[in-house]
């Protein structure tokens, strides 16, 4: 049998291996990344696919007729047609919850830059504005204490719950969106942890907005795809939420029309909560004990 991996390239962009992987087949083809129109060509005769984000549809199914296997190399997997697979007998694996850690690190250092602006201030030094003041101390923005301060949570799972033990070992008082939902609302921060679906895509509306305590703040490292992002663009210009912290948006790469892009109280991080080197080499490491089970007529993180 032989593997393709459609875009290696944010797994591994060099500082791990594939090694693992090559005892198992006769071929391993990787690829940095692919554009949509040659996805049928180099998936091809081959047997195995990896991919993260490629569109692995049922006409790319019907067109790639060895295909046998599918294995995301992610947690979500909505970019593959899963009852095709289903209807053609092709296996089709994820790699369930490896980031957890990670991800609510991040929550916690977008919510640290939303109330310390370490960035912001970093700038201001390195740009001369210490050495030119006649104060040992200066702020460009008011910070805040997140000690007695509210934390809202939507969604209330793995990652959900890792934050939630970090924000009250900083004191903070936490609410649960699925428990309380106007408590979590009317939180001091709100920050997105659940899946997205058709249910919820959007769920961050105007209505929703307008629901939430005047002045708090937004976080999402979910998915960019809950948030109506016109809706968020217009609330942090009113200046009706204080600011918002993203590391997802609803199109990635973002387009240039994208109306959060440029604002002065929205922080943007390009879909890293997920990359500290740890949480990629569990990725691989879990990529190849799907593969190896699944070569071995067992079922770990089936989700065809």
């Amino acid at each position: 049998m032989n593997i393709v991996i459609l875009d290696g390239y944010t797994i591994n962009p060099g500082d791990l291996s594939w090694d693992r992987l090559r005892p198992l087949v006769n071929r391993l083809t990787v690829f940095d990344e692919t554009p949509e129109d040659k996805i049928i060509s180099r998936i091809g005769d081959n047997e195995i696919l990896l991919t993260s984000k490629c569109a692995i549809t049922r006409n790319v199914m019907e067109k790639c007729t060895k295909l046998k296997y599918i294995g995301s190399t992610a947690t979500g997997y909505n970019n593959i047609d899963v009852s095709a697979a289903a209807d053609m007998g092709i296996a089709v694996t994820n790699v369930p919850a490896y980031a957890t850690d990670a991800v609510a690190q991040h929550t916690i250092a977008l919510m640290l830059e939303l109330t310390d602006n370490v960035g912001l201030h970093n700038d201001s030094v390195q740009s001369g504005q210490w050495s030119e003041s006649k104060y040992f101390c200066y702020w460009k923005k008011p910070m805040m204490l997140l000690s007695g301060k509210s934390l809202g949570i939507v969604g209330y799972g793995a990652i959900g719950k890792k934050v939630a033990e970090i924000a009250k070992a900083l004191g903070m008082q936490v609410n649960i969106y699925s428990q309380d939902p106007s408590g979590a609302l009317k939180s001091d921060f709100v920050s997105l942890h659940c899946p997205l679906t058709e249910a919820n895509k959007k769920m961050v509306n105007s209505e929703f907005l307008v629901n939430m305590k005047p002045g708090a703040f937004l976080i999402n490292t979910a998915r960019g795809g809950l948030i109506d992002e016109r809706a968020l663009a217009d609330a942090l210009k009113a200046g009706f939420i204080a600011g918002a912290a993203l590391d997802v948006l609803e199109k990635e790469p973002p387009a240039e029309s994208c109306p959060l892009i440029g604002l002065d109280n929205c922080i943007i991080t390009p879909h890293m909560a997920w990359v500290p080197k740890e949480m990629r080499q569990a990725v691989i490491d879990t990529v190849c004990d799907n593969l190896e089970s699944w070569l071995n007529n067992r079922m770990l993180n089936r989700v065809d």
